[in-house]
Order: C-alpha cells, then sequence, then structure tokens
C-alpha cells in the first residue's frame, strides 16, 4: 500500500429527489453513495418483527418487517444454542427484534440479524455480545494498549455487563472523556430500542439510522478530509452540528457551497458517473478492463490494449496487471460491486509475477470498507474474490434492462435481422398469387436491405419495396403484402 497521504475531499448533492455524496481521493472519484426518496435506505434500521415461515431445509426464515417484502434470516443470525436447527429456535408468528444488514437486491429480500449493533464514531455497541476490545484494523501496539485499557475502564463504570463494546479505527488519537460520552450516549439510544420494543405492536421499525450526509460525518469524515462539502443549506446545518458533537476541531473544514454551477459539474464528478455505465475502462498506459455484472457474479477481463512500455512481453503483461489490480480495487468500490468476482487477468509466464499482481490486488483493497477475501492467482491468470454486498451496485441502480435486447447486452446483426425478414417473406408468399410486397423496417436497416433487393425479389417472384419508420426498434419490422 502506497503510503504517501491521500488529499481525501467529499462533495454532498441533494435534489428534491436524492442525495449524492462522492468521495475523491486525490482529485479522483473512489467512492459513491447514493440514497432515492423513492427507495430510501435501511440497512442499519432496528425493527419489530413477526417471524412469518420456517424453513429448516435451508436453515433460514421470512420476517415480516412491516414492508413490501419480507425480509431473510440465516441460522448464523439467529440468537440461542449454536448447534440447535433453526425450527428450534424460530417459531411462526414469534416477536423478534432484527436489524437490516443488507438491503433488497433484485428478486431477493433484505437480509436481517438478531445480532444487532448500534455504531458511533468510535464506538460500536453490541448489545448480545460480551466482548469489549479494539478493532484489529489498529495496527500500532501502543494504541490499541492504550484505548483497550480506556473501554475496559469506562465499559466497568458505566455498567456495560453483559453488553459488548468494539472501539472502531476512526478512535486512533481519541481521548478517554469522548469515548466515554460517546458510550453513555450509545448505551441511553439502546434503552429507547428496548423500551420500544416491550411496548411497540409488531411489525414497526424501532431506530432508524441517521440519514446519508451525517453517516458519512460519522464514517468517514475524519483527519484525512480536508473538506465535506454541501449544496444543501438544511444538510449543511444537521452536518455542522453533528460534527461540533463528535469531533469540533473538523467543524470549520465542513463547508456550504451556493455557487450557481451544480456541485457535481464545477468538481467534474458528474462526468465521472457517466463514465460508470460503460463496460471498458480504460487505463492510463493503453490497456483496459472489460467489467461485466451479472445479479450475482462479475466478471472482469484485462487487455493490454496498445500497452508496450515494458522491454519484454512478460514485463509488458505484468505491468498491465498490476496497473488493471489497482483501477479493478477502485472500481469494485465507486460501482459498489459484491458477491463473486472473477478477474482474468493476462497470462504470466513467471510464478513470482503473478504473486506481484495479486499483492498489488491486496494492498489496493485495503481502504475498501466492504470485507473482502481474494484467492491465490491460478496458472491460467484468474483470481477469485468475494466482496461484501449491502446495497445493490451503483450499475444496477443507474439502469434498468434493456427493452431490445432483453438485458442480453446485444441485439440481432443486420443480416440476422435481413435473414429473419426474408424467410418471413417467403412463408409468407408460399403457394399465394402475384402481388407486391411492402417491407417496413427500422431507418439504419434500408440500405442494407436494397442492397439485397435484387436477390430477394428474385427468390420470391414479384417486387418488394422497402420503407423507414424511424419508430421501428432495431429488431422491429413490418411486412405488408398488396
Amino acid at each position: 500500500m502506497n503510503n504517501d497521504k491521500i488529499n481525501k475531499e467529499i462533495f454532498a448533492n441533494t435534489s428534491f429527489e436524492e442525495t449524492r455524496i462522492a468521495i475523491l481521493d486525490d482529485g479522483k472519484l473512489s467512492e459513491l453513495f447514493w440514497e432515492r426518496r423513492s427507495s430510501s435506505n435501511i440497512v442499519g434500521n432496528i425493527y419489530k418483527a413477526v417471524v412469518e415461515n420456517v424453513l429448516p431445509g435451508i436453515s433460514s426464515a421470512f420476517m415480516n418487517i412491516g414492508l413490501e417484502k419480507n425480509a431473510y434470516i440465516y441460522i448464523s443470525d439467529v440468537l440461542g444454542g449454536q448447534r440447535d436447527p433453526i425450527d428450534r429456535l424460530l417459531k411462526k408468528d414469534q416477536e423478534v427484534m432484527v436489524q437490516v444488514t443488507k438491503d433488497a437486491i433484485s428478486t431477493k429480500g433484505m437480509k436481517v440479524t438478531m445480532d444487532v449493533s448500534l455504531p458511533g464514531r468510535y464506538l460500536v455497541l453490541t448489545p448480545f455480545q460480551e466482548f469489549v476490545g479494539v478493532s484489529k484494523n489498529i495496527e500500532n501496539n501502543e494504541e490499541r494498549r492504550r484505548l483497550s485499557e480506556i473501554i475496559k475502564k469506562i465499559a466497568e463504570s458505566n455498567n456495560l455487563g453483559k453488553n459488548g463494546c468494539i472501539v472502531r479505527t476512526e478512535a486512533e488519537g481519541a481521548g478517554e472523556t469522548e469515548l466515554e460520552r460517546e458510550l453513555k450516549y450509545l448505551i441511553r439510544l439502546w434503552d429507547g430500542v428496548q423500551k420500544r420494543f416491550e411496548t411497540s405492536k409488531p411489525p414497526c421499525l424501532l431506530h432508524k439510522d441517521i440519514d446519508l450526509t451525517l453517516q458519512v460525518a460519522r464514517d468517514i469524515f475524519s483527519d484525512d478530509a480536508s473538506i465535506y462539502m454541501l449544496d444543501n443549506k438544511d444538510d449543511f446545518h444537521n452536518v455542522t452540528d453533528f460534527v461540533s458533537k463528535l469531533s469540533p476541531d473538523l467543524k470549520e473544514r465542513v463547508k456550504f457551497y451556493d455557487a450557481k454551477t451544480p456541485i457535481f459539474k464545477a468538481f467534474s464528478i458528474e462526468k465521472a458517473i457517466e463514465e460508470l455505465r460503460k463496460v471498458k475502462v480504460e487505463l492510463a498506459n493503453g490497456g483496459s478492463i472489460i467489467i461485466q455484472e451479472a445479479e450475482s457474479l462479475c466478471a472482469i477481463d484485462v487487455n493490454t490494449g496498445r500497452y508496450t512500455g515494458s522491454k519484454s512481453q512478460e514485463e509488458t503483461v505484468t505491468a498491465t496487471n498490476i496497473e488493471a489490480a489497482q483501477e479493478v480495487a477502485r472500481q469494485l468500490r465507486l460501482r459498489n460491486i459484491g458477491g463473486i468476482i472473477v478477474i482474468d487477468f493476462i497470462d504470466m509466464k513467471k510464478a513470482s509475477n503473478r504473486h506481484k499482481v495479486v499483492d498489488a490486488l491486496e494492498r489496493s483493497v485495503r481502504r475498501d470498507r466492504a470485507k473482502i477475501r481474494i484467492l491465490p492467482i491460478t496458472r491460467l491468470g484468474l483470481v477469485e474474490m468475494t466482496r461484501e454486498r449491502k446495497r445493490e451496485s451503483t450499475f444496477s441502480l443507474l439502469t434498468e434492462e434493456c427493452k431490445e435486447c432483453h438485458g442480453s447486452g446485444r441485439v440481432l446483426s443486420s443480416e440476422s435481422v435481413r435473414i429473419k425478414i426474408q424467410r418471413e417473406i417467403h412463408n409468407l408468399t408460399l403457394g399465394r398469387p402475384g402481388g407486391n410486397l411492402r417491407v417496413v423496417v427500422h431507418p439504419l436497416l434500408v440500405d442494407i436491405l436494397k442492397k439485397r433487393q435484387d436477390m430477394m425479389e428474385k427468390n420470391v417472384h414479384r417486387s418488394i419495396k422497402i420503407f423507414s419508420d424511424p419508430q421501428l426498434t432495431w429488431e422491429d419490422y413490418r411486412i405488408i403484402l398488396e
């Protein structure tokens, strides 16, 4: 991982319909958060749910949390005996407290857990876990020891009891006063959730996570961010108040944007978002990567393209693969791609070069907050990896299935359409007396058909007139027998 300090900037654009937040690393878009009013984010929300179905065969259950789709829970997320089957732990019509861990994606409902947690800026309260400790991402042993002593001390003095608490990475350098203040706040929050659970009729919402602009202020806006700029006055005031309580020293870095040029256009973010619809991503040295997303799997192909900068073919391929590995890590975060990912790097003969590429990929994904697992590279240059999926990908959010190609990404070739038309003309005129034909097609197909018009007329022994209709789709056509 590059140890040079990265200049992080955060820009938030809020319109009537959606909130978009862009994270820039050294001026380059690296992460994008998106929330629409029509489908607001529910990850982190806590509900009082009713068990609808228990399915022992797949160790899962479905729950009504009061939304259109039922949520599902897997046995590993059910509190109780670790070795007990799910139908012993959950019963139909049982009332339980659950938290959403993954939003509904495509046809799948949202995923929930009974192991509820409440995150703050420095701490995460885990009411059903007794563990009190420090995040593994804090690598400095002296700092880990200091924070461990503080959290154990304040946990005892605040009667944390059987509740657990984890110190987050953001707590590096934080003092005892800040940590204790946040722990007391999280304990009060949990007490409120418990009281609502006892008195509310299910299904119902017990706790809603803070909105997107405040989540970013809590989880991402830290000392390594030089600015957090928002173009909505209400959001600006809310974030300023929030940051004043959490990290007063960062308050001056929160700015309000009121220029006439839209904020995302002014900082070239809008153009970068448009690029996310492209399947092909060009690399700086002439190579490219092709990203093809499916519902639960994403295939990424690496190509050398024009890159011939190194001395030998092996060096050229390795350099392209390393650059591609770094860009793949960025694109996974930016496009919010989750699930199983297979990367087809260009073949390398030397095992040492294959290891260099995997090392580059592992270093590049360290800044990703999603859980990632990378398997060793194969001799064919394939790398399999998984990335935690909590919400639908940016590509899925921005696009929908093409009505012409039905999601395949391809349409019939012009020659295939011509042959299809000719076959239909033959079937239509077979055994029928003479008469002229009119064929109406997409404008771009007119010249292609006219080049073969003589042959088409000869095959059916009658005159064919070809017309265009801009209202027709590429594969659509009309054949009229006069």
